[in-house]
């Protein structure tokens, strides 16, 4: 097993009086990191996945504290509910768990946050702590082998991604890889209402797959998958990122007149699932895409190092009408810092009107000499 950075920090949260929401997409390995966790905590557990039928009904039907307890069982103190997204009014039950028996440390995963997040957060108000787990990070094929072996390996990350299983099947990266797509990377989206598997769903992915590192238009998007309005190109954009599939980087607008003030880049949380998508595994240095490949693979590490490591910033881009642009910024207690992103080793000017406009800021190139840094 790949030891994750959030165990430790999992396991000191627990029984400090909050509900524990772990949240990430199928398979980056939220049911391992939480089995990991029952080992080393030394207390009557009891583990329920609302994926099985059974227990889905058996909470859709409990509705009062006494109904729960038997549930989850009178005796046991950390309560595990796996896809707990299932679960009709899940917020309002926890809650009603988690008031009546304050002993029990409750943990509810869930691999999409349309339920978890949108109607469970004014339910859990001061009541949660929650954490996210992505596909495993850099850092953590560092630490789980060695920094030589991480770098040995980095063109193969670059193409295949960093899922758990991929991770941990060298050989059979493509065949696992093109499962995980096909059966879990729609699975929480079709089950909303209304909600299908036509074809323009993918035709959307597909063309966002193309689009990595440069500025989306909901107009342009509705225009190349066809048969789509830019407002429903916008809705299945929010879902994509509620299943955690992609995510949205703003426009940073300020000071100058010409910025781009609304504009919006949507990267991967995986590469690998990026490249199912446009079915391309060549190696880098054979695409004309290495750099958006690049782009991608070094903002998302970037945002796992920021996450685990609880750094509390803004991340933006940033461009103007006259397209002076910066790859990457992240505005940490008032200080801008920029990145700009390179696949090769070569010197870069930093747009003069950035360094004008915001004299509060450091500038940085990110290539492969130096990318370790960056994305610890």
């Amino acid at each position: 097993m790949i030891k994750r950075d959030l165990l430790y920090s999992v396991i000191s949260s627990c029984f400090k009086g909050k509900i524990i929401l772990l949240l990430g997409a199928r398979q980056v390995g939220k049911t391992t990191l939480l089995k990991e966790v029952v080992k080393q905590i030394d207390e009557p557990s009891v583990w329920l996945n609302a994926d099985e039928s059974d227990v889905l009904n058996a909470f859709s039907n409990a509705g009062t504290s006494t109904q729960l307890l038997q549930l989850v069982g009178p005796n046991n103190k950390l309560v595990i509910i796996d896809e707990a997204q299932q679960i009709p009014d899940i917020g309002k039950k926890l809650k009603l768990l988690y008031d009546t028996y304050p002993h029990i440390q409750l943990i509810a995963t869930g691999s999409s946050s349309f339920e978890l997040q949108n109607n469970m957060s004014e339910a859990l108000t001061g009541r949660k702590k929650t954490f996210y787990l992505f596909p495993i990070s850099y850092k953590e094929t560092i630490e789980n082998s060695s920094p030589f072996e991480a770098k040995r390996m980095l063109n193969t990350r670059l193409v295949y991604g960093m899922y758990p299983d991929v991770v941990n099947n060298p050989g059979n990266e493509k065949e696992i890889l093109v499962e995980i797509a096909n059966s879990y990377l729609y699975k929480d989206i079709l089950q909303i209402e209304g909600i299908r598997k036509p074809a323009h769903i993918e035709n959307l992915l597909r063309a966002l797959a193309f689009q990595v590192g440069n500025e989306v238009n909901y107009n342009e998007l509705s225009r190349t998958v066809g048969n789509i309005n830019a407002a429903t190109v916008e809705k299945y954009l929010d879902l994509f990122e509620k299943a955690f599939i992609i995510y949205k980087l703003p426009a940073l607008s300020r000071n100058l007149r010409n910025e781009i003030k609304k504009g919006k880049k949507y990267y991967f949380y995986d590469n690998g699932i990026r490249n199912v998508l446009i079915s391309n595994f060549s190696l880098p240095e054979m695409r004309m895409d290495k750099g958006a490949l690049w782009e991608n693979f070094l903002i998302s590490e970037r945002l796992k190092s920021n996450h685990y490591q609880s750094r509390f910033v803004n991340s933006y881009f940033w461009r103007t009408h006259d397209k002076a642009e910066i790859d990457y910024i992240e505005e940490s207690d008032g200080v801008l810092n920029a990145f700009e992103i390179k696949w090769k080793d070569k010197k870069v000017r930093f747009p003069n009107s950035f360094l004008e406009a915001y004299p509060n800021h450091s500038i940085n190139v990110v290539n492969q000499t130096n990318f370790e840094t960056f994305v610890k």
